[in-house]
């Protein structure tokens, strides 16, 4: 367990239950040093007077405060640790407020809070089942490294954690920043929910994505280097989207591309159709569709029936029609063509 980086008491009414302050979270990052390009050599951060140009250490180095051009006014380490505040010693509850009132660019970093010692033992499970039953966060303001802070008191794992927070004035108002007024149709924002709903998952932690790829990335390019070798190269992905111009589509691509990534990864995997097998039962559906489409082919087959037979009746119609009048009119021809003959 790391270090603790302050000691106290929590101050809960008239219960005061001692405390020790250990850092929740841990940085990971990697750290570069600069250096000179021309031969490789360290450059170092050195602090110097201004006046005779003397390279300092920290012991010779205090806090101050300009008043003025010509004014400073020095502020030592005990000064600040001494200051009349009822929360130099205390992590004083304020009061308990819903956690979804608590606005989340608030919250800053995290620590865990352990009972320190035997006494302690019994308030601080006392206050953590009552935060538990209650729902509710408590703030409480306390005063590190020279300056009083607002916190949030919050339970997780049977243990009490601390979560610095900022004040009203430390946080910028949005309102500036906000798009104007668009005009948006249901069918969008029902599909943009759907894209939600389809990428929701119970939690952050064993999600794949939850990993620091940068930081993997960088130790690969540092392995590769320090045993002589080339960088890895960055696998070619998909190119970024130009300019979306069917937001519906586009909304609609991401849902699906959203399902099929679920269902590579097992969890939470959408029912999809399995391909048909060459199986019997697959010869039988076969079959069947082709059953069904000659009983339709036949179908469509009587129909073109009915109708050429229709269609023959008339045309047989108009035909002995076409030969009757033919034939009324065949023997005006006849006659009109017929000569008299001559006698002797």
């Amino acid at each position: 367990m790391p270090r603790p980086v302050w000691s106290g008491a929590i101050s809960f009414g008239l219960v005061t239950i001692p405390i020790k302050v250990l850092p929740a979270t841990e940085n990971h990052s990697i750290s570069f040093h600069q250096y000179h390009l021309e031969d490789m050599s360290r450059v170092r951060t050195r602090k110097i007077c201004d006046l005779d140009g003397k390279q300092l250490t920290n012991a010779e180095i205090g806090k101050g405060f300009e008043v003025s051009k010509d004014t400073i006014v020095a502020v030592t380490d005990e000064e600040l640790d001494e200051m009349p505040l009822p929360t130099a010693k205390a992590i004083e509850i304020a009061g308990f407020v819903p956690y979804e009132s608590i606005d989340p660019i608030r919250i800053g970093e995290g620590y865990y809070l352990q009972a320190d010692g035997q006494v302690a033992n019994k308030p601080y499970t006392l206050l953590r089942k009552a935060l538990e039953r209650n729902s509710k966060a408590a703030v409480a303001k306390f005063a590190w490294h020279g300056r009083e802070r607002l916190g949030l008191l919050r339970v997780q794992d049977d243990v009490i954690l601390l979560h610095a927070m900022k004040w009203d004035d430390e946080v910028r108002d949005p309102e500036e920043l906000a798009p104007k007024a668009m005009d948006l149709d249901d069918d969008e924002i029902d599909r943009a929910i759907l894209l939600i709903d389809s990428m929701t998952a119970d939690g952050i932690a064993d999600q794949d994505w939850a990993t620091d790829r940068y930081t993997e990335a960088l130790e690969q390019i540092i392995r590769a280097k320090a045993g002589g070798k080339k960088p890895p190269k960055p696998d070619e992905g998909e190119e970024p989207a130009g300019q979306v111009l069917d937001l519906m589509a586009a909304l609609q691509e991401s849902v699906q591309k959203a399902r099929s990534a679920r269902g590579e990864t097992g969890k939470d995997a959408t029912v999809h159709e399995m391909p048909k097998k060459k199986t019997a039962a697959g010869k039988t559906a076969k079959k069947t569709t082709t059953a069904k489409t000659s009983a339709a082919k036949k179908t469509v087959g009587k129909k073109t029936a009915g109708g050429t037979k229709a269609t023959a009746k008339k045309s047989t119609a108009k035909s002995t029609a076409s030969k009757s009048a033919t034939a009324k009119k065949a023997p005006e021809k006849k006659t009109a063509a017929r000569k008299p003959r001559r006698t002797a």
